[in-house]
Parts: structure tokens; sequence; C-alpha cells
């Protein structure tokens, strides 16, 4: 029998809402926006069925902290440790949009020439839907060919703000 993935995770606050984040031995798994710390907790766990979820309380607070710092700019993201598991597609892709700066955007079209698949960008899109790690891969720094928003996991009002705040900052 296999061993479940153990992945503890925390609860915080960010000027853009609730947040989880969850790690493994090697570095943070997930950074979730919800509602509350039930509705975060139900995501988590729909990510991540095959894992062992431990709660952390305030075992997770250096590492919320430091996400929190790199969603407001305080930090830069290479300060953080990730531990990103998903198709080669979706990390190319994931590994993309970390190359989009703070207050840029790239549409979905630019995502996938930028990986050498210009003719996936249905498939960059499901792979930004896939992001586990909200902010942290910036997702929201995506838009359509015209440069008008659309889909965002956690919604595209979210998606505004984001920019805003990264544009303003």
């Amino acid at each position: 029998m296999k061993d479940l993935e153990r992945l503890v995770y925390g609860f915080g606050d960010t000027p853009h809402g609730r947040i989880v984040v969850a790690r493994s031995e090697s570095g943070i798994r997930a950074v979730l926006f919800g509602a509350d710390n039930a509705a975060l907790a139900e995501d988590l766990a729909a990510r991540f069925p095959d894992a062992d979820l431990v709660p952390a309380g305030m075992g997770m607070d250096r590492a919320i902290a430091q996400v929190v710092d790199v969603m407001l700019g305080e930090a830069p993201v290479g300060e953080l440790v990730l531990d990103l598991k998903g198709t080669a597609f979706q990390l190319a892709v994931w590994d993309a949009l970390r190359a989009i700066q703070p207050g840029d955007t790239a549409s979905y079209a630019e995502v996938a020439a930028a990986i050498g698949k210009p003719g996936a960008v249905r498939a960059v899109a499901a792979a930004c839907a896939a992001n586990p790690v909200a902010v942290i891969v910036p997702c929201h720094r995506v838009v359509r060919s015209d440069g008008s928003l659309s889909g965002y996991r956690w919604g595209v009002e979210r998606k505004r703000a984001l920019l805003a705040w990264e544009t303003a900052a």
C-alpha cells in the first residue's frame, strides 16, 4: 500500500482575501483563496484527495507570512520554496507564468508561444485553472488576446483587484 503524501496546512489573511497555505516536506504545494476556513479546507481536500491533510495551527505562521509578503511585493517570489506537482505541460506553463513581471500581463496565446506550443491556447487556460498556488504562480496575469479579463479560478473581480494592486505598486 502506498503511503499518503502528508500536507500540513494553515490559514491566513491577505488584502485579497482569506487563504490556506499547504506544504509538503519539500515546499509549498498550495495557496488557495476562499471565503472562510471551512471552504478553504474543503477546496484543499478536493484538490489533494490522496493526501494526509494535517492542520498545523501556528506551525504554519512563518510560511503564511512569507506567502503574504510575496503577495504584497515585500519579498521576492524566489524566497519561497515550492513543491509543484503537475504534468510536464502544466509545469512548463507555470514556469512561463512566473516569468511575467508584476504589473504586466500576457495573453494565453503568448504563454502558449513562450513554451513552444502555439496551438495549445486552451490547454494553457486549463493549466492556469489547475494552478495550485494562487498569486505565487501568477495565473491572474494571463488575459485574453484583446487584453480583456477572462475566467480566474477565484473570480474575475479578484483577478482585476490583483492586477490593479500590482499596477499601483
